[in-house]
This record gives structure tokens, C-alpha cells and sequence, in this order.
């Protein structure tokens, strides 16, 4: 007999891993306060990021480079020249997680020149613009524990969560909606 039933951890992994993982990826964190606005580009792109296929465990620091093949976005170890664009799909840009678990993507020349990618890029930003303006508070929009994500992804995720809720707190806009925020940081400029 089969049994059917939708299996609640599909990548075969367990509670004390994934805890173990989070705890180890969070360990010593130390973040800056950030404004409103770099905690929005950081949030966006770093879901970007992540909302692609990740199969292995990303190093802080390290190069790693953005394909789109078949509709799929792939994070990869491999740099476009050491293989082909059938094999890889095609090269978006390098990502690099930083220290304070965020990630950065630099579009290479040929994605920065694609007006089609660059108009697809530019309606996520404006749906999670939009998101993030209407919640009630931003903390709401960060990340907690996303199942369609590859595991690594979630780790990540959950990371970059923890990550981005400290520097809230440290900038004392925690628990602030978006303007509230932006009112606070104007305030702070003058």
C-alpha cells in the first residue's frame, strides 16, 4: 500500500539539523542599524537570492553566480566561462552573501542591457514595495519559514530574518511600519 500523504520534510532532513544549521549560520552575527531603505534593497534582493535553486551551503565572502535556465533561477559554484550556456542556462550575475547573512547581486552587462529581465526585476521590486509600505509592521515582511524553499534556501531565510530583525532593533524601528520608519530616519537626518 502507498501512502500519499505529502511528506512534511521532502529533502529528508530533520528539526536537529535544521536548528543545528540556523544556530551555527547565526552565531556571533553582529549587525550595523540600517535605515528603512537599505533594509528594503537588502530584504529584496536577498530574497531574490534565495528564492532561487541553492544545492550546496554558502560561504560568507564567497563568488557565486546567477543562471536562468528553463524558467529557474540557479545559484551555481561554477563562473560562466568554465562552461557553456547550454549546459548553465543563462548567466544573470554574481551573488555574494556578506557577513551579516544579506546577499548582493551585481547583474552582469548583457542582464543590465535586457529589458525584458530588467522589466521583470523591476515589477517584483514594485509588488514588495508595495508589500512592505502596507504591512503593519515591516518586521512582518522578513522572511520566517518559507516551504517551497530548498533547504539551504530556508536556512537562509530564516537567517537573514534573525539578521535583519537586529538591525532593526539597534536602529529602534523595530516593530515600526514603513513610514513610521522613514519618518524616524528623516527625523534623525536633520
Amino acid at each position: 500500500m502507498t501512502d500519499f500523504r505529502k511528506s512534511a520534510n521532502p529533502q529528508g532532513k530533520g528539526l536537529a539539523p535544521i536548528l543545528e544549521n540556523l544556530r551555527q549560520t547565526t552565531q556571533n552575527l553582529s549587525v550595523p542599524a540600517k535605515d528603512i531603505h537599505r533594509i528594503a534593497d537588502e530584504l529584496f534582493t536577498s530574497l531574490f537570492v534565495l528564492h532561487s535553486q541553492i544545492r550546496f551551503k554558502p560561504i560568507c565572502g564567497q563568488d557565486y553566480w546567477l543562471y536562468r535556465k528553463d524558467g529557474t533561477y540557479q545559484l551555481s559554484l561554477i563562473a560562466p566561462e568554465q562552461w557553456t550556456p547550454a549546459q548553465s542556462g543563462r548567466y544573470i550575475g554574481v551573488c555574494q552573501l556578506q557577513k551579516d547573512l544579506t546577499w548582493t547581486l551585481e547583474l552582469s552587462e548583457q542582464s543590465r542591457s535586457d529589458q525584458k529581465l530588467i522589466t521583470e526585476i523591476t515589477r517584483q521590486r514594485e509588488r514588495f514595495d508595495e508589500k512592505i509600505r502596507q504591512a503593519t509592521q515591516v518586521d512582518n515582511v522578513l522572511p520566517a519559514y518559507i516551504e517551497t524553499l530548498p533547504y539551504y534556501s530556508r536556512i537562509l531565510a530564516s537567517a537573514l530574518s534573525y539578521s535583519l530583525k537586529q538591525s532593526m532593533r539597534k536602529g529602534g524601528i523595530i516593530s515600526l511600519n514603513f513610514t513610521q520608519a522613514e519618518q524616524l530616519f528623516n527625523a534623525a537626518e536633520k
